[in-house]
Order: structure tokens, then C-alpha cells, then sequence
């Protein structure tokens, strides 16, 4: 029964794709790629699959994409909106990246191991995995109050698992977006990692059967959460 139940499962997950084109900050949600930074094939609503790809950092072509940069302030509450909902279960995490000395973030392409993680959401386990972020419409996280003000890229990450029992199934759905944080701290965030490089297709929460058995625990792909 169980494996039946998990079949069933498994075949009432549809195709829906899924893309993060605008941001929601200080109360209001910004214009469609206004400050995300649009990559190629954006209409596609497509995943990543290869986690050593370049589109891993900011999806295809994003890396050296541009948008407007928008201010925010440090300790106040981020978000991207989804378009449309977000249809399959998996884990929901951002990252950030502090633009160097002399550069700016629509210049910068987020090269280098300059990535720290600000957020990630866990499943709720039980006779299934339930995920926080599944049928939402957006996602948020809030910027830590001791994060030094300047320029940085944030990236959302989305990581559909719904298909990842073997190695290239998760899908990534990924969007960079600009920002200028105002009023920071002191804080040095970290551990710090690149993309590509960050991830293994091997990675205990990447390769992962949801369905059945049904996992004891989870383990998020990549650093600890720096919550300064």
C-alpha cells in the first residue's frame, strides 16, 4: 500500500515550470525583471540541471546580465514573487553576494567564491515531506540587521526535487536580482562558496527520493545559513 501510495504520489506531480521575476521590498512588489536580472529563455519557465554549469550561479546568461539596482534596508524583510505558483516540493534557499571594491552589481558577474547563504526553509516530516514554499506565489527572507551596507547580488533558489532520485534530477529555479543595502552593521558573513562549485549532483539533498522510502531527515545542499 505504501508503494502504491507513493506511485500515485510521484504520477499527480504535473510539469508546471515555474520562474522568480520580480522582487518584494519595502511593502510593494517591483516590476517583472526590473531588478532581477532576465536570463535567456526566461518565457520558458525552465530549470537548471547541471549543478558545474555557469547557469548554476544566476541561470543561463544571467551572469553577465544587468538590471536596476534597488534599496534596501539592512534588517528589513526581502522577497521575490514566483510566476506562476510554486508547483513542486523542494527546498527554498538564497544566497548573497557582496559586490567587490570599484565594481557594481550591474556590471559584476558574481564570480569567485563570494556566495554566503541568508536563508533556508526545512520539510516538515512525516508519512510524507511537506515543504513550506509549495503552491506559494513568492518567498522572503530577511536580511540581517549586522550585513555591511553596499551593493550585493541575491540569488533565489528553488530546488524542485520531485524527480531527483537519480543524479540530474532536481531542478534549479534561480534568479539573481541587484540591491544596495542601506543603514548595515559590522557583521562578516560566511562561510563563503562559488557557482559553480558549491554542489555535487551526488549531494545528500539534491540526489534524494521524497516519495518512499520516506526520509528520516534532510539535508540542505550547500554552506550553513550566516545569520549575522
Amino acid at each position: 500500500m505504501k508503494l502504491f501510495t507513493a506511485i500515485a504520489t510521484l504520477a499527480a506531480v504535473t510539469n508546471a515550470h515555474y520562474v522568480f521575476p520580480s522582487l518584494i521590498a519595502n511593502g510593494a512588489s517591483t516590476g517583472e525583471w526590473a531588478n532581477v536580472r532576465q536570463w535567456t529563455g526566461y518565457y520558458s519557465n525552465g530549470p537548471v540541471a547541471d549543478v558545474s554549469s555557469l547557469s548554476i550561479r544566476c541561470n543561463v546568461d544571467a551572469s553577465t546580465k544587468s538590471a536596476k539596482t534597488l534599496s534596501v534596508a539592512a534588517g528589513s524583510t526581502l522577497g521575490f514573487s514566483a510566476k506562476a505558483s510554486i508547483s513542486h516540493p523542494g527546498l527554498m534557499q538564497f544566497y548573497m553576494a557582496k559586490v567587490p571594491a570599484g565594481k557594481t552589481a550591474d556590471s559584476w558577474d558574481g564570480s569567485g567564491s563570494v556566495w554566503f547563504k541568508v536563508f533556508n526553509d526545512m520539510p516538515i516530516i512525516g508519512t510524507s515531506m511537506t515543504w513550506p514554499t509549495q503552491g506559494k506565489t513568492s518567498a522572503s527572507f530577511t536580511l540581517p540587521k549586522s550585513l555591511p551596507s553596499g551593493e550585493y547580488l541575491v540569488r533565489a533558489e528553488h530546488i524542485a526535487l520531485h524527480s531527483a532520485g537519480s543524479s540530474g534530477g532536481a531542478q534549479f529555479y534561480i534568479s539573481c536580482a541587484q540591491i544596495n543595502v542601506t543603514g548595515g552593521g559590522a557583521g562578516t558573513p560566511g562561510p563563503l562558496v562559488a557557482f559553480p562549485g558549491a554542489y555535487k549532483p551526488t549531494d545528500p539533498g539534491i540526489m534524494i527520493n521524497i516519495y518512499y522510502p520516506i526520509p528520516k531527515t534532510y539535508t540542505p545542499p550547500g554552506p550553513p545559513v550566516w545569520t549575522g
